[in-house]
């Protein structure tokens, strides 16, 4: 029965988020909350969304604090020639800028944090979308799918995990993946390529005005201040940009509403925030944060509420200033935190009611003993589904031994098992119990149900490509 309701529970709250008729947060909260009243254990609610928020809330804290330090990061200038760099290469080409996006997100993802990654890549990347009118939702899904495959990076998490889990080293997890893993990544470009070349045709190669595409201190960063960007006339050509040869319609399933030109404003580059004075000073102590990060010296949550008084106390050493700085990121700050609150409501319930053990054994138990000499394939493919719809943690560390004790009894290494595990990474980065999701979707202003619906089916055919992949190189 527990197995029954958690699958029920889980689609429930996937259908009523994709066909909007409940916020992710009022979904997140009360569905868990229903459904543990309908097990009969409402009165263990309160520990199990206590034991879920407990859990979650180092990670709140750390996106909370990371917000605030990339935003005051972003403010002071510390991005800018990274964005001036994309800008020259992606000009106003909807299959560059695609590309640019995918390029971008895979470069940042060697931190091995998501929420970092996100906020770079869409502090970079929104304005150019809104501002030739592109799908949003090509953004979020090129971008988290990109992470997804990064993720892999010992460093990343899952990796060590099914390393800690099975008693095996995670380099011999990760380095034989190498060649699989540049095929996913070489996969998510061709997705871009696919995609951006959908989006150019729907809107043609189009024309930013003159000054943006030459002048090289126009910076694109933010949507707050500064002086307003045009389009140029159809039919003009300008900067070596091409020619818009599109409707400059935008229709389409994916299409995202166009901000008129009062809601797109770029950031002014003089704009009285930026500290080009410290600029060596921020770049050493992001560079800095990173590594301590990588190395784990301290727990992240911790690195960033040093990181963030630091450069807010260095950068603006007023108070009244430090309260502006704040008080401009609050919104992103308030959005993301509470939902990873109520997104520890979800999976306080899950845990504590025994529903992902049951579901759990009832997939293990589900596999045909014919297919134990395949246990590593069957591995690769269970990921997929398990990865998403629980965290890192449980299916690593409850459901992967089982898989892998499974696969040894019919002869088939634990690094293969292991090795395989990984493989579903694409589509988890994307799963509503990854707190870093709401900060990608948050940040580009996309609704999470849009996100999922356009996500999925690529996240799930990247992952099925890197499996693929291994088969082909012999590590799976």
């Amino acid at each position: 029965m527990l197995t029954i309701l958690g699958f029920v529970m889980i689609a429930t709250f996937l259908v009523l988020i994709m066909t909007k008729k409940m916020s992710p947060i009022a979904a997140l909260v009360l569905i868990p909350a229903l459904f543990c009243v309908a097990v009969g254990q409402g009165a263990q609610l309160g520990d199990y969304v206590i034991e879920g928020v407990g859990t979650l809330a180092p990670t709140a804290a750390m996106l909370m604090f990371a917000i605030v330090y990339f935003g005051v990061m972003i403010d002071v200038g510390l991005f800018d020639p990274v964005v001036r760099g994309i800008l020259r290469f992606c000009r106003a080409d909807p299959m560059r800028i695609v590309v640019g996006t995918a390029l971008l997100a895979a470069v940042v993802s060697l931190d091995g944090d998501g929420s970092t990654t996100f906020m770079i890549t869409v502090s970079a990347m929104y304005p150019l979308y809104k501002r030739l009118k592109m799908s949003l939702v090509v953004m979020t899904g090129v971008a988290a799918t990109a992470n997804g495959v990064m993720n892999t990076l010992p460093w990343g998490g899952p990796t060590a995990r099914a390393a800690t889990a099975l008693k095996v080293d995670a380099a011999d997890i990760f380095v034989p993946m190498i060649p699989a893993l540049a095929v996913g990544l070489l996969a998510v470009v061709l997705l871009a390529c696919v995609l951006g070349r959908r989006e150019r045709k729907r809107l043609g190669v189009l024309t930013l005005d003159e000054a943006l595409v030459t002048e090289p201190e126009t910076v694109l960063v933010g949507a707050a201040g500064g002086d307003r960007l045009t389009k140029a006339p159809r039919g003009t050509t300008g900067g070596g940009a091409g020619t818009a040869t599109g409707t400059g319609t935008t229709g389409g399933d994916d299409a995202e509403p166009a901000a008129s030109d009062e809601e797109f404003k770029g950031l002014d580059p003089h704009r009285s925030t930026l500290r080009p004075k410290l600029y060596w000073f921020n770049a050493g102590l992001t560079v800095a944060l990173l590594v301590a990060m990588i190395l784990e010296l301290m727990p992240i949550p911790v690195l960033f509420l040093l990181g963030a008084a630091l450069a807010l106390t260095v950068n603006f050493p007023h108070m009244p200033d430090q309260r502006a700085r704040i008080a401009a990121h609050a919104d992103n700050v308030l959005n993301v935190s509470g939902m990873v609150f109520a997104a520890a409501v979800f999976t306080g319930v899950l845990t504590g009611t025994g529903m992902v053990e049951h579901m759990a054994d009832w997939l293990v138990g589900a596999i045909p003993d014919a297919m134990g000499p395949h246990m590593a394939v069957v591995t690769g493919v269970l990921s997929l589904p398990l990865t998403y719809f629980m965290s890192n943690d449980g299916f690593y560390f409850g459901v992967l031994p089982v898989l892998a004790e499974a696969g040894a009894a019919h002869g088939v290494s634990p690094l293969e098992v292991a090795r395989a595990s990984i493989v579903g990474q694409p589509l988890h980065m994307s799963s509503p119990l990854v707190p870093a999701v709401y900060v990608l979707v948050g940040m580009a202003k996309v609704e999470f149900g849009d996100h999922t619906r356009f996500t999925v089916k690529w996240a799930v055919l990247t992952s099925l490509v890197v499996l693929a992949a291994g088969i082909v190189f012999g590590t799976i």
